[in-house]
Formats: C-alpha cells, structure tokens, sequence
C-alpha cells in the first residue's frame, strides 16, 4: 500500500539518493522554503534575512525519529527557525540590524513535540501511577482519571464499516457518553479492552451524518474521521487551505508605537522579550504552548485560569515552566476587577478558548480595544482554536485529536502502518506545533506594534498546523518499509480504537531504543518547584541566538499557585545555568 503524498509530493531525501542526516537537513530546509512561500506575508520583512541564514544540528545518522510517515521534526523545525528568525529581527530594535548566528537543534525540537511526556515532577513521568500525589487535582469531573470516562475521548467505528468517528469527551465525558447510550460511569468497568469494546458497540449503532447531528444539539467536540482528499474537497478544507498557517492583522492603527523595553534580566545574557507581559487564558496544550514560548524568550506571562474548569493536571507540569500561574473567576466582580488592573500594563492576551468564549466575558480583541485607546497602548492579541477562525466550521468546538482526524493526518498514520484504517498520531504533536505558530504571531505583533503602532491580532489553528505538516508531503514507501523494520512491531500492531495514551506508551517504548539521542540529559533542565514541592525536570529551549539567553526564569507550577500581580516574581538560578 503507497501512503498518500502531500501537495507538494514526497520530500523523503532518500528518493533522491540522500540519507541519514542529509534528508532530514535537506527536508527541513525545504519546510522552511515552504513555510516563507505560504507565510511570508504574515512575517516582518526584516526577519527574513535571519530565517535563511538559521542552521539547523543535529546527531540523526539514520531514519525519521517517529514510526510516521509525517514530516513531524522537519514541519516543527522549520517553524522553530522562523520563530527565532523573527526573534531576532526584534532584537535589532536596540543593537541595530546584525548577522547573528542562531541554531536550531533538531532533537531539541522534536522533543518539544512530545516534551509532556518527557517531563517528571518528583522524578515521576506522566504515566506513572503514584505522580497524582504531587498534582493539583483539576480534573474536576473525573473525565481523565478514570478509564472508562477518558476513552470516551477515543477514535471509533460507526454503523459503516470502514467509516470512523471521533467522539470527544472533551473534559465533560458524561455528555459524550450519554449521547450514545451510555451511563455517564460504570464502575464496572476497568479492564480497557472492554471498556472500547462496549463504547465502540454503541458507537457502532449510528451513522457518521447521525453522530455529527447529535453532537452539534448537545456542542460537543466530536467529528468524522477524513482523508486528506476529503478533507480538501469539503467547504471548509478549501476555505481553510487558502489561508496561510496564521495571520497577523491591525485591530486599530490609532494607539502609538511601543517600543520594546529590553528590561534588565538576572539571566546570563539579554533576554529579547524582558519586560513584555502576557496574560495567558488557555487550557491543556496549544494555548500554553504559545505562552511557553514566550516566557522562554523572557516575557513575564501569568496564565489565568477559572478555579471551576477542568484541566489536565499532568499538563501543567510542562505547559506551565517559567509562568505565574492564577486562579480567577472572570465571572465574579472582585475577579473581574483584578484581571482588568492586569490588563492595564498587559502587551499580548492568549486566547485558547473557544471561539467567542471570551467576547462573552468581555474580553474579545474588539473589547480590548476601548482599553487600548483609553491608555494610549495597544495590544497584541492571538487566538488559537481547532478549525480555524474562516469557514462553516470555525464555531465549532475541538482537541488535538479531533484536527487530526478531520484534515487526514489520521488516515496517514493508519495507512502507513499497513493499515485500511486510521490511527491518531503518537503524542499531541498538533498542539505543539500550533503553539509555536501561535507564539511566531505574538512576536510578530509585538515587532509591528513597536514599528508601526496600533493593536494587532493573530489567529492560527491545530487545522492549520496539519494542513501545513500534510502539505509537506508524507515518507514514501520505502522509507515507511525502513521504519516499519527498525521500530517495535508491537507500534505496528496499533488499531483504530488505541487510545491516545497507548500510542503515546507504544511510541516511546520504540523511540527510546531506537533514537537514544533524543532522550539525552543535555536536552534537559532540572529545578526545584515550590508549587509542586518537588523537583521539576522539562526539555530545554529549542533555539539558541547569539548574544541572548532563551530560557525559563522560574519553574513549573499547578495552575492557580501564584497571587495575581506583576510585582515581586522570584528566580530559580537553577534554571539560570547552561
């Protein structure tokens, strides 16, 4: 069976007598090719210069790092080059236009793709049982911690054969179960064959077109599992496909320009963002992703969150190093207020809700505008969702999973591995991916706003990234037969119904033995967290700049740990040390 290529056909170097270290240079150079032709747009025309002349190491002598046919380490690599490319360009606001060296480690960045799984708290990983003793326990409605709740986020066999459907628990399983028939706990229930095996037989006694209409009446996460040829054909693939992978457009050009303030750091070297301030209103991993990225390059993010949403505990772990992270009720008056005193010497909001969720809590980009005027600065403000913010579907809601299965990575992965059907990825790589888009924006904002003055918005989306990542093109044949021979069969073995933590385990398992290098201690950091009371161990930045410090200024905390306010934020100097 021949996976499907891409647009833009195959990359694979090996088709062109290329190997080991050069295809995956080769192919990551030519992503970065690609990305400029579609975002070029979208990026100060003073950042170009950088992102070409970025190099890119790496220790890979042989095969792909992941068993997928999917350009995962080029796709994420190039992005991580344009990211610091336009990093860059901001610090030749105050030391003049310079040829600056910037490397791009390419086990690094894939890392990154997969980097909660490699974070530990107290030396405990996310799959080990006894970790939850050091979380704070924010899956309030039980829709992670008990087996069969979370499988009723899982990839499913309809009344079709061959058809398949996401359903999506999201983090409210009860609806997703009750919709199908099913009580929303079976105690019961713990073995976790059996638990498929009784959510696919209910699954399977509907319709791709019946299971789509009952999950729009109830607004659940949820969709039909595509191909790549589908996905294009529908009205909001062709919509989606002829927007670049983010945009960056002016909300009001009247507010004057704001320079960057390049504040002193304790770090070892400037930090490009030192001074900026972010506030962070997202959940699990795209949205933090994007204040990640930034607090690595300096910015004082604070990550808001409502004491009364569910969140992923583990996830916090990684998604939350170098932040303030508070608990506010943008409900209530006191917190409403307090939010809005952050909000007056605030650069960037994140935004990783769903769409218009925080117009109705009167904090949407066109609210932030009255504020803007009134104080005379304008904001940067970027959204991410799932479907993308043009097209018939943009309202609705969605994961990680639920982008992959609609735009076709699904059916890639399953189709490489031998499959007539499709298999989610190994790790949540979309969210990573889109996070990084998402943090390119947010950077390009703050570049326009110093040069030119106004407010801008960014939007970008998990749809996105795999649109970019499939218009790639996918491993051929023979690379997937090398893959296919040099990883654990037991990967291979994988079915359509494997929950996303399976392939997760399965993936590691293989990528451990067969590509040590990515699990190597120079990739990591390790630090002391007062909001865990244990230590913390997270991947290292991606990118190094010349004559810049990238990194973290403080550890990991649970979501809510810190009072909400800019003043007075501590330094871990562990994290301080190369």
């Amino acid at each position: 069976m021949t996976p499907y290529l891409g647009d833009e056909g195959s990359l694979n170097g090996q088709a062109n007598g290329v190997t080991g270290t050069n295809a995956l240079l080769a192919g990551t150079r030519s992503a970065v090719q690609q990305l400029l032709q579609k975002a070029k747009e979208q990026l100060p025309k003073e950042s170009l210069a950088h992102i070409t002349a970025v190099d890119f190491s790496t220790a890979n002598t042989g095969t792909p790092y992941f068993p997928s046919p999917l350009k995962q380490t080029e796709a994420i690599s190039a992005l991580k080059a344009v990211e610091a490319g336009v990093a860059s360009s901001i610090a030749d606001l105050k030391h003049g236009t310079s040829v600056r060296s910037i490397d791009v480690d390419l086990e690094r960045a894939t890392a990154f793709l997969f980097s909660t799984y490699l974070a530990t708290v107290g030396g405990m990983d996310k799959a080990s049982p006894k970790v939850k003793q050091l979380l704070k326990d924010t899956d309030l409605l039980q829709a992670q911690s008990i087996m069969y709740r979370r499988l009723s986020a899982n990839l499913y066999e309809t009344k079709r054969a061959g058809e398949y459907f996401h359903l999506h628990g999201s983090l409210e399983a009860t609806k997703a179960l009750n919709m199908i028939g099913l009580e929303g706990h079976r105690p019961d229930l713990t073995e976790y064959r059996e638990c498929i095996k009784i959510i696919e037989d209910h699954v399977k006694q509907y319709t791709a077109e019946q299971l789509e209409e009952m999950n729009r009446e109830i607004k659940q996460a949820g969709v039909t599992c595509l191909k790549w040829a589908d996905f294009q054909a529908t009205q909001h693939g062709r919509e989606l496909i002829a927007q670049p992978p983010w945009k960056v457009e002016p909300l009001e050009t009247e507010t004057p320009p704001i320079p960057f303030p390049f504040a002193s750091s304790r770090a070892p070297k400037p930090q490009i963002l030192a001074g900026i301030r972010v506030l962070e209103l997202c959940r699990i991993i795209a949205g933090p992703a994007m204040g990640r990225g930034l607090a690595e390059y300096g910015a004082e993010v604070i990550k808001v969150t409502s004491p009364n949403l569910s969140d992923v505990p583990f996830f916090q772990v990684d998604a939350n190093i170098g932040k303030h992270a508070v608990d506010l009720n943008l409900k209530e008056a006191n917190d409403r207020k307090i939010f809005e005193e952050l909000l007056q010497s605030a650069d960037v909001v994140l935004d990783g809700y769903r769409p218009g969720s925080l117009n109705r809590l009167g904090y949407g980009p066109s609210q932030l505008l009255e504020i803007a005027k009134k104080r005379g600065r304008g904001f940067v403000y970027v959204a991410e969702n799932c479907f993308g913010h043009t097209g018939p579907w943009s309202s609705r809601p969605g994961w990680q999973q639920i982008a992959d299965c609609v735009t076709g990575v699904a059916w890639a992965q399953g189709q490489a591995m031998g499959l007539d059907e499709p298999v989610v990825p190994p790790f949540p790589m979309s969210d990573y991916g889109t996070g990084c888009m998402g943090t390119i924006a947010a950077l390009t904002g703050l570049f326009r706003r110093a040069k030119q003055g106004g407010s801008y918005i960014g939007t970008t989306s998990l749809c996105q990234y795999d649109i970019y990542l499939l218009q790639l093109g996918l491993y051929d044949e023979t690379m997937m037969a090398n893959l296919r021979k040099e990883h654990d069969k037991e990967f291979f073995q994988l079915r359509h119904h494997d929950s996303v933590d399976e392939v997760g385990k399965r993936a590691l398992k293989t990528m451990r033995r067969t590509h040590p290098e990515l699990f190597e201690d120079r990739h990591m950091q390790e630090c002391f967290s007062q909001g865990f009371n244990a230590n913390v161990r997270t991947i290292r930045p991606v990118v190094n700049i010349e004559g810049f410090w990238n990194g973290f200024l403080r550890s990991s905390r649970p979501n809510g740990f810190d009072k909400p306010t800019w003043e007075n934020w501590e330094v871990d100097t562990d994290l301080l040390k190369a």
